[in-house]
């Protein structure tokens, strides 16, 4: 089972252990891609490892004199970047998250490095994928659950009847006021005329029994 996590001078000691504690920790449709093992110039007996899932990478650090081991982990959204320097005797692989947190190994066999930063970044770009896919979908149900708000439509209240009012009637003609007597008024204008001796005797008569024949 182990066989194909030795293809880079790993210690089988070393990765038998973090796999046999690996197994217990997958979860459902997680699979195991790789398995570095640190290794120290002159003494390594209690090699660091890293394992890298389609899902998270884990950093193991023997404890107790090898008799148990502790692993720190991170899930592949979280990781912000991976880096690897080779030195002189081995390289070092580090990451660094979105919190923060920086985690890394060093004396890594050179090519185990380059392994796992190779797969670190087929990870993290297969991730990139994924979170572009999910806000595509969230903007997509964020478009589809915009309401059109549209105009409240009036309410038809049926209007009161209308009451008819009896046509108007046109008010009476006043009554017509007496006319003036002109004949009176003529016969004075005569009169004065007369005493004025603008006219004559004779044309006064005349003109009086003219008004009088047409009245």
């Amino acid at each position: 089972m182990i066989d194909k996590f030795l293809n880079e001078e790993q210690d089988p000691k070393a990765v038998e252990k973090v796999y046999s504690r690996l197994v217990d920790l997958l979860t459902t449709s997680e699979e195991i891609i790789y398995i570095a093992v640190q290794k120290k110039p002159l003494v390594n007996l209690f090699p660091d490892c890293i394992a890298i899932t389609n899902k998270r990478i884990l950093f193991f650090t023997p404890a107790n004199l090898g008799l148990s081991i502790k692993f720190v982990d991170f899930v592949w959204k979280d990781v912000v970047d991976v880096f690897t320097k080779e030195e002189i005797i081995g390289a070092v692989f580090s990451i660094k998250t979105t919190g923060g947190a920086e985690m890394g190994v060093d004396y890594l066999p050179k090519v185990q490095a380059r392994k796992l930063y190779q797969y670190a970044q087929e990870r993290k770009e297969a991730e990139r994928e994924l979170r572009r896919q999910r806000e595509l979908e969230e903007k997509r149900a964020e478009s589809g659950s915009i309401q059109v708000d549209h105009p409240a439509q009036a309410v038809f209240q049926p209007s009161a009847p209308v009451v008819q009012q009896p046509p108007l009637q046109a008010p009476a003609p006043a009554p017509e006021e007496p006319k003036k007597d002109e004949l009176t008024e003529k016969l004075k204008r005569l009169k004065t005329l007369f005493e004025s001796g603008l006219i004559s005797q004779e044309e006064y008569n005349n003109k009086k029994l003219e008004l009088l024949s047409d009245f």
